[in-house]
Formats: C-alpha cells, sequence, structure tokens
C-alpha cells in the first residue's frame, strides 16, 4: 500500500470502522469500541507512520508471549518517562509506589478477591495488582487460576487519553480484552446508585487531588460529606459504597492537606475511622510525584468493619480504629529529594516490609523505632469526648429552651388569624416581642457552647501527626520556609476570626440582655 493509500486507509476505513464495532457483541468489541471512540490519527505522513510499522514488525514478534511481556515492560517506562512531558504525568504513579502498596493489601487470588482502582490513570495499580497474581500462581495451579485474573481486576478513568493508555498497558500484561476498565467519571454516578454487589475485596488507588470537580457532580452525596475537591470525593466513595464490609482493604495516596483538613475533611476522617480500621500511615518525603507535584504524600492502608451504627448514630459510638501506626519513609543515604533521574525505588521499602507484620494478630510484633511510632487514637477520643460532651449537652438544653419560646411565638402568631381586633394584635404583638428577645440569647449562648465542645473534640482527627523521635530541622529552603510563612499566616486569621465571632457574640449577649433590662 502507497503512503497516500495509507493514511487514506487509516483516517477513512480503519478508524471509522473500529468505533462503529458494536460493543455488545462481546468483551473486545466493547474494549475496541471504548477505546477507539474518541481516538483520531494525528500522524499525517504516510511515508513516516510505514517506516514505523515497518520497524514494529522488524522489531517485535507480537505472537511471543516472552515478547509480550518485556513490551508490558517496557510501555510502563514509557509511561514513567511522559511524567515529564505533558499533561499525561499526572495520571502516572511511581511503580515502586503500586507494587509496595498492592504488596501490602495482599489481594488473594486463591479466595478470588476483586480489586478496583476508581481512578485508575494509565493502569499502574492494575498492572502491579496482576503481577502480584501470577506470583501466585505455581506448577499446581490450574488453568481457572490465570484465566480468573482477568475477572478480578477492575478500573474507572474520566479521560480518553488516560484510559486509552491504561488499556494498552493491560493488553501488554496478558488481559485479553480488558473490558472492565470502564471509561467513566466516577464521581459523577449517583451517591444511592451504587448498589452492595458492587463492592470490593480490595481498593488500591491514587485519587486526583487538588481539583474540583463541577457543581453538578456530587449533588446526591450526604449533605455531611458534600465537596467538590476529588480526593475527598473518592475517600467518600471508597469508606461509604466502594469498599466491602466486614475485610474489605484498601491502601489510597492522600497529600498532607487531607491529614490536617477539618470541615468535610473532618467529618470525612471521623467516618472513616469509625467504620474502617485505619491501622497504617507511611509518610512519604517530597519529591516522590515530582514534577508533577512536590506536595507531601501519605499511603493510607485501612480495612472495613461490619457496620454497627447508621449514619445518624451518636458521635460516641464505637470506632474501627484503636491505634494507628506512622511510619516514616526517609530518603536514601545521600538523597536529598527525589528527581526523574532518581526516582523512588521498590527496594526502599524493605524496611516497611520487614517491619510490617500482619493484621491477623492485630500487627502484635510492630515495634517503635526512629521511625516508627503508634498513635493511641481511642484514648485520646474517649477523652476528648468526655470533655466536649457537658459543652454539647448544655448547647441542647439551650437550644431547646429557645425552641419552645419560639413555639410559643409560633402558636400566639397562629392566634391572629381572622382577629381584627386592634388592641388584640397589638397585646400579642409584644408577648412575640417578648419571647424573641428571650429566644435570641438563648441562641446565641447555645452556639458558643456548641463552638466550645467542637474545639476540643474536632482537633482528634489531625492526622498530621509528627514523628516524635525526630526534632524537626530548621531549614533555609526559600519554598519551605514560604509554606511555613503560609501557614502562619493561615492560623493567624483563623485566630483572629475566633476571637471576632466570640467577641461578637459576648457583645450580642450584653446588649441583648441590656434591651430586655
Amino acid at each position: 500500500m502507497s503512503a497516500d493509500k495509507l493514511i487514506d486507509f487509516v483516517n477513512n476505513t480503519l478508524f471509522p470502522g473500529l468505533q462503529s464495532v458494536n460493543p455488545n457483541i462481546g468483551k473486545k468489541e466493547k474494549v475496541i469500541h471504548t477505546v477507539f471512540s474518541e481516538s483520531h490519527n494525528y500522524m499525517k505522513s504516510g511515508q513516516l507512520m510505514q517506516e514505523v510499522i515497518e520497524k514494529l514488525d522488524e522489531a517485535i514478534d507480537f505472537h511471543d508471549f516472552r515478547t509480550r511481556a518485556n513490551l508490558g515492560d517496557v510501555y510502563e517506562q514509557i509511561l514513567n518517562d511522559l511524567r515529564g512531558a505533558g499533561n499525561a504525568g499526572e495520571f502516572y504513579t511511581p511503580r515502586a509506589i503500586t507494587q509496595f502498596m498492592v504488596q501490602m493489601v495482599n489481594p488473594r487470588l486463591d479466595k478470588r478477591e476483586k480489586v478496583l482502582d476508581p481512578a485508575c490513570g494509565t493502569g499502574g495499580f492494575l498492572t502491579a495488582t496482576i503481577d502480584h497474581f501470577n506470583h501466585q500462581i505455581t506448577d499446581k495451579s490450574g488453568t481457572e487460576d490465570k484465566k480468573a485474573i482477568e475477572e478480578l481486576i477492575f478500573g474507572f478513568e474520566k479521560k480518553p487519553l488516560p484510559h486509552l493508555l491504561c488499556t494498552t498497558n493491560l493488553l501488554l500484561h496478558g488481559i485479553d480484552a480488558p473490558s472492565q476498565i470502564e471509561h467513566r467519571n466516577t464521581l459523577a454516578r449517583a451517591w444511592n446508585d451504587w448498589s452492595k454487589a458492587e463492592k470490593m475485596d480490595c481498593i488500591v488507588t491514587n485519587p486526583p487531588f487538588g481539583g474540583y470537580e463541577e457543581d453538578a457532580v456530587g449533588g446526591t452525596y450526604p449533605a455531611d460529606l458534600r465537596t467538590r475537591e476529588t480526593a475527598d470525593m473518592f475517600m467518600a466513595l471508597i469508606v461509604k459504597k466502594l469498599l466491602k464490609d466486614d475485610g474489605g482493604r484498601a491502601a489510597v495516596v492522600l497529600p498532607d492537606g487531607f491529614m490536617f483538613g477539618d470541615g468535610i475533611k473532618g467529618k470525612l476522617k471521623e467516618k472513616l475511622l469509625k467504620e474502617c480500621k485505619l491501622h497504617t500511615i507511611v509518610r512519604l518525603p517530597k519529591g516522590v510525584f515530582a514534577p508533577y507535584t512536590t506536595i507531601k504524600t501519605n499511603l493510607l492502608f485501612f480495612t472495613r468493619r461490619t457496620p454497627e451504627t447508621d449514619d445518624d448514630a451518636d458521635q460516641d459510638a464505637s470506632f474501627a480504629t484503636d491505634t494507628i501506626w506512622f511510619y516514616e519513609h526517609p530518603y536514601p543515604p545521600g538523597y536529598k529529594s527525589y528527581s526523574k533521574t532518581k526516582p523512588i525505588r521498590l527496594e526502599e521499602f524493605d524496611a516497611e516490609k520487614a517491619w510490617w507484620g500482619t493484621e491477623d494478630n492485630d500487627f502484635a510484633d510492630r515495634e517503635e523505632t526512629e521511625l516508627a511510632w503508634k498513635f493511641d487514637f481511642k484514648t485520646l477520643q474517649a477523652e476528648k469526648w468526655a470533655e466536649a460532651k457537658p459543652h454539647w449537652e448544655k448547647a441542647a438544653d439551650l437550644n431547646n429552651q429557645a425552641s419552645a419560646l419560639e413555639n410559643e411565638a409560633k402558636d400566639l402568631r397562629k392566634s391572629l388569624v381572622g382577629s381584627t381586633d386592634t388592641d388584640y394584635r397589638k397585646q400579642i404583638g409584644t408577648q412575640i416581642e417578648e419571647l424573641r428577645v428571650k429566644a435570641e440569647p438563648l441562641r446565641l449562648k447555645a452556639r458558643d457552647a456548641q463552638a466550645a465542645g467542637d474545639r476540643i473534640y474536632w482537633p482528634i482527627f489531625n492526622l498530621d501527626q509528627k514523628n516524635p523521635n525526630t526534632p524537626e530541622e530548621e531549614s533555609h529552603d526559600p519554598d519551605v520556609l514560604l509554606d511555613k510563612y503560609k501557614k502562619l499566616l493561615g492560623e493567624i486569621e483563623e485566630t483572629e476570626n475566633t476571637l471576632k465571632s466570640e467577641l461578637a457574640a459576648a457583645l450580642a449577649h450584653h446588649f441583648v440582655e441590656e434591651e430586655a433590662a
């Protein structure tokens, strides 16, 4: 075929033909249709295309299994190199991270455990899972074990480019028809559309953080978890909808902002610690995901328990999490940061693996070291709950008193319906105003009491725990100093706002009481 005919064939016959394949016929047809539905040929030179085809044909025997296995490694390296070229890098998690997380979650092929990455990007966690399953196959394994792997891998990806890269990645890792890698926005699905049948045994993921979804996305989430921040939305889904009850295991990459964040993040962490056993947090140094981001990240490992309480349960209900172990991953000797030429390596996690232990005995073999320490969350939660509870009870009592006065005022307003007696209306209006004047300071005092309890209780969900065995080093790095300065400004502003709020409330009490007098 001549160069001109080749380009014409690719653009007007091959791509349209692949795009029109009926996805309902079978798995392979579904993959072909999904991958090519938004794909285009950007190579304009037929001669260059011919040269590429000839080079590939000379170099690669696509029917040789060993060659295909090597192609998988080559492709992973290409994806790694993309981290510094264009926007594809944001979808790639370093291979050492994906392998370590999968190994620690340890999905079992003999138990036919299903594994999901709800933000799968180019498929790094899924190919690491395939490798992990393959290592569990022995000479005694039957052919059904090898066939089962394809049925145990699931992934969702929103953007077409990484979905295409992920599908290719899985094909090169021995999955002949990766139809369970769906091209869709996981977060756009209605909250109640997720069924129990879709829950997974294992979830391993690096959800996109720092980004925001459109206003319409997430509107069906519970009110106390409603947010547009992508990582928070993924965590809400993982904890509440995606992870199998009673033993579902997860490993998630999250930034430092999640660790110390409050508001929705605080509520989300409360649900995480209440409904899952957060047993391990590996704190990574800066630069692991460079050049895409230099933000410090953390690996959270947790196991879901059987729900014992519903969403409306009291906050003093038992928590699945008691002790949280932290491990501070150090730079290798001689490193001050990671880079494209000096990436994080799997061997660096040998120390964590040796220390890890097993969840079967609640990690009883773990020991505290210079890099590992434990956080007694259960004791702290019980103490702070007991301290905060009287303030909340006072707030509830004051609000009940205010509600009684407001309900009395409502009844008086109803008595005015149909009345034309001016004196009577004036008398009732005076009584209503007196009730309002009594109710307002009660509401203000209730708000103050609630805030006092919240200030005691909610800081327990700050997971930004520093290594107690390492004194904080003084840094002269301008970026570090600027981050500290920004954090300090934020703390000052937060303190000023708190003081203003408390002062306004105090003054409001004073003025209202004066008016009442």
